[in-house]
């Protein structure tokens, strides 16, 4: 039999992900669809996911027709369990390139096949959640409510302390697991790959001195690079047509099994960040990713994602630099007692 395999996390199931089920088991005789456990869809999606529990989410696959078994899996990525069913064909939606879907190394290196089938327009869990919020507000705001925040110098720093305050409600678990991702990796003997595009590469370099020039009272210096600063490198993107895997290609010069590429973005979806991380994934590298709210395409390509609970640009890179900060106390702090994590 030809098995198909796809995933997701399916909270809140709409004729969207059913068009692409049914036509996903058209490529094959059987069709499997990983599902993202509780957890997993909180660590890629954010605090207040899912929606509906994994069990009810389950059930709702296991109704239609088209699905023949669905499997839940803890990871933020699928990779364990594809390289465990070694499908004959892997499909995800066309918001996925071939290049970017997880898995895909696996199932080609297997003579399998990997395809991006086009999603059906105007639907998305994100659209239809954004409809039943804004149908909320609407109901609950009193007649004349002025509902817009007053502006000011003072209003940035009062939401700046309120993102703060929700990192460590929404997303203190995933930044101790990064945390621990990160310097366990620097305590084996791996080193530490970080990188960003813009006000974010700043973040990313300024992360790296502390990590070699030592944070705090660490016993040594720490091995970390910043793939921006190497400026001969970046120039040849120029001559280079290929430019989107400028941090890719760093990657696959320098990346070894076991150490940790890190990735600042805001919005999680340039195409240089994603292959930087995809690239370090093939490299044997754990991953880590800081983005903002709605950076689900990095934080799903990644080991510990970090969704910093905010859409504005200035409020997400000043979350990511006290993230970035408390990286260099975890590893400096697993030096210096000397013991692994």
């Amino acid at each position: 039999m030809k098995t198909v395999f796809t995933n997701g996390c399916f909270d809140l199931l709409h004729p969207g992900h059913i068009d692409l089920l049914e036509r996903a088991k058209g490529l094959g005789d059987r069709l499997i669809v990983g599902l993202n456990s509780d957890a997993s869809v909180r660590s890629i999606k954010g605090f207040g996911r899912p929606f509906m529990l994994q069990d009810d989410r389950a059930s709702m696959l296991r109704a239609l027709r088209c699905v023949d078994e669905v499997i839940l899996f803890d990871e933020p990525t699928p990779a364990r369990l594809i390289e465990e069913l070694r499908p004959d064909v892997l499909v995800k939606g066309g918001d996925w390139s071939v290049e970017q879907i997880v898995g895909a190394d696996i199932v080609l290196r297997n003579n399998g096949s990997v395809l991006s089938l086009p999603l059906l327009p105007l639907h998305s869990t994100t659209a239809l959640v954004e409809r039943i919020c804004d149908s909320h507000r609407e109901m609950a705001a009193p007649v004349g409510a002025d509902l817009t925040p007053r502006d000011g110098v003072l209003f940035g720093l009062a939401e700046s302390i309120q993102i703060q305050q929700r990192l460590m409600v929404d997303c203190g678990e995933a930044i101790q697991k990064a945390c621990d991702v990160l310097a366990a990796s620097l305590y084996r003997g791996g080193k530490a790959l970080l990188f960003g595009n813009s006000g974010c590469a700043s973040i990313a370099r300024h992360i790296t001195d502390e990590l070699v020039w030592r944070f705090r009272k660490q016993e040594r210096e720490l091995p970390a690079i910043a793939l921006m600063s190497m400026g001969d490198t970046l120039t040849l993107t120029d001559h280079d047509p290929d430019s989107e895997r400028i941090f890719a290609r760093q990657v696959e010069a320098l990346g070894n099994p076991g150490d940790c590429a890190v990735a600042f973005s805001i919005s999680g979806l340039s195409a240089n960040m994603l292959a930087g991380i995809i690239s370090a994934r093939q490299r044997g590298c754990q991953t880590i990713g800081l983005t903002g709210a709605k950076g689900k395409k990095l934080a799903s390509l990644c080991d510990a994602p970090i969704m910093v609970p905010s859409d504005c640009a200035a409020r997400i890179q000043e979350a990511q630099l006290t993230i970035g900060h408390l990286f260099c106390q975890a590893a400096a702090t697993s030096y210096h007692e000397g013991h692994k994590l």
